[in-house]
């Protein structure tokens, strides 16, 4: 059996993880709960993160280096495309979606290889930002569940809040009005990591695509209860409201 080589994390990509920790500092006031668990550690692991804001990316470099952690982001193909950002995204040993293509499916092979290399991969679950009215997660993809099936990776919920205080969803439109306000008011954004990795033992009956459909679902399921302390006093609606964010019901899930 071919034993894959652990990866390295490039400096390039430490470096800018410590960056984005900088970049953070005066846009928000970032409150970090939990952390990796001592067992994944060495990975492999997935970490699977609610999606709001343009800007979760930044919030999530800065969370997960203030717990030790360097992942490798799934990203859409349009980044990856990007002229000088592309190059850099391949460089850190980021991983590309090209979704709505013929090629989206080579990512999940991508993603394999990468945990075979005992590395930690982050992904949004629901492909998108969020277009729930009340902002909790939406009903997510199968790509999450299919990468642990396929790899036997753990997963570990990580959820965020407040992000949208940060950066609107309409972004870049209005990006400089809303920076602006953030740098005057420097809002709390929360990031929390489970505690545990999602418990997938109940979705191994029925067929393949069954399995695969339970499996999301428990998921999801665990990024609203690690999501829930964070916005303990916003149940329901956010305080702060993004005018700029539609809302699309067709994929709003039932919460317990």
């Amino acid at each position: 059996m071919e034993i894959s080589p652990v990866w390295r994390v490039p400096r390039l990509w430490r470096l800018l993880l410590v960056l984005a920790r900088i970049v953070v500092f005066p846009l928000a006031r970032l409150r970090v709960t939990g952390s990796l668990p001592p067992q994944l550690r060495g990975g492999p692991v997935i970490l699977a993160a609610n999606h709001i804001s343009p800007v979760d990316p930044v919030i999530l470099m800065a969370a997960c280096h203030r717990v030790g952690i360097a992942p490798r982001f799934m990203a859409t193909g349009g980044v990856f495309r990007t002229p000088v950002v592309g190059a850099i995204m391949r460089h850190c040993g980021h991983i590309r979606v090209d979704r709505n293509t013929a090629h989206v499916a080579d990512a999940l092979p991508a993603a394999a290889k990468a945990l075979a290399e005992n590395s930690a991969v982050l992904i949004y679950p629901e492909g998108r930002i969020g277009l729930d009215p009340w902002m909790w997660p939406e009903r997510g993809k199968t790509g999450t569940a299919r990468m642990a099936q396929m790899s036997g990776a753990p997963v570990l919920p990580v959820a965020q809040w407040g992000t949208h205080a940060v950066m609107p969803w309409g972004a870049p439109k209005r990006a400089g009005r809303a920076l602006l306000t953030a740098l005057l008011t420097r809002p709390v954004v929360r990031v929390g990591f489970g505690d545990r990795p999602v418990d997938l033992s109940a979705a191994q009956t029925g067929t393949p695509g069954a399995q695969t459909m339970h499996a999301t679902r428990l998921i999801m399921d665990a990024i609203d209860e690690t999501l829930t302390p964070l916005r303990r006093d916003e149940m329901q609606t956010p305080k702060v409201i993004d005018s700029s964010r539609p809302h699309d019901l067709s994929r709003v899930r039932p919460r317990h």
